[in-house]
């Protein structure tokens, strides 16, 4: 009838077992499986309920088996009961950390003070506390000889530190959060995702006045090397947020377009350079050259070259 360990241990114990074991031999992928599946949650709240219902008869058993001892084996079912579970290591870091004596010495310690029946006892500081005390005065020279004596770094220093620790964080973050690009950390999507993205608002909202192969109507033409306000993905992804040129030129698309679909549909644009539209307009504009492109050498023998094909281009 003895059972050693705590119902408490017994039952979580038992039921993390089962829970282990499920999330073993169900494949779920990379997420839980009593996460993934229902019928896993179900299945495992039936096994707690069983185990708790188990814990409840396995009681109810043990009692009416109980009752029917005689006092003294019931004195010593209990002792032999509670002895494994009596943290007497705990009982005697607990006594040793309070410092107390025991009722049977406070005689020794009473003080002559009464007050209406109520005597003091004259025990010792906790030690948990002295400890305590020693360690804050430890802590307090440390501290006194780091920022005051040697100089190390006073809280104006944590600050500005801290924040521009903080500031490398965000700065990094808009980079890679797509959705909070501006014109100074646009760069050119090359997903297809993006892409078709960008298609899909340029077809919406800009083939009216640049027509579907880019070729240009009302708008100029996006197929040519000749731009307006300016081409690369910079400049292009800041003429749709803030507009073309005044009273003539293009709206402003920061108010219906996110950061994210602007730069979408400004890779999308670019996609353009270099097709050849069934109606291009006339080039707009003047040529652009990228500055952040790679200087070409000349060859050295390309002005004789150049000039040895006029007098043949002229004849």
């Amino acid at each position: 009838m003895r059972n050693s360990t705590p119902w408490w241990i017994r039952v979580p114990l038992l039921f993390f077992l089962v829970f282990g074991l499920t999330e073993y031999f169900v494949d779920s992928g990379a997420k839980p499986a009593f996460i993934e599946y229902p019928m896993v949650q179900a299945f495992l709240v039936v096994v707690l309920f069983i185990l708790i219902g188990i814990e409840l008869i396995l009681r109810a058993v043990e009692n009416v088996m109980f009752q029917t001892l005689s006092p003294e084996a019931q004195e010593r079912y209990m002792e032999s009961k509670a002895a494994p579970w009596e943290w007497k290591w705990g009982k005697r870091i607990y006594k040793k950390l309070l410092g107390s004596r025991p009722i049977e010495e406070e005689g020794e310690i009473i003080l002559d003070h009464n007050y209406d029946g109520i005597r003091e006892l004259d025990n010792r500081l906790p030690p948990w506390w002295v400890y305590l005390f020693y360690v804050t005065i430890i802590f307090g020279v440390v501290y006194l000889a780091r920022f005051h004596v040697f100089g190390d770094y006073d809280q104006a220093l944590e600050y500005e530190r801290e924040v521009a620790a903080a500031q490398l964080e965000i700065e990094a973050y808009k980079r890679t959060a797509k959705d909070l690009v501006d014109v100074n950390t646009v760069e050119v999507l090359t997903e297809s995702s993006d892409l078709s993205a960008g298609k899909s608002i340029f077809e919406t909202s800009c083939v009216v006045c640049h027509m579907a192969d880019g070729g240009g109507g009302i708008g100029p033409n996006l197929t040519d090397e000749y731009w307006i306000l300016g081409g690369g993905i910079k400049n292009v992804f800041n003429t749709i947020s803030e507009g073309g040129r005044d009273g003539k030129g293009m709206v402003a698309w920061k108010q219906s377009l996110k950061p994210l679909e602007m730069a979408q549909v400004a890779s999308y644009v670019l996609t353009f350079q270099g097709t050849t539209a069934a109606n291009p307009k006339a080039a707009e504009g003047d040529l652009w050259v990228d500055p952040d492109a790679p200087a070409i050498e000349e060859s050295p023998e390309m002005p004789e070259a150049v000039g040895d094909s006029i007098p043949a281009a002229v004849e």
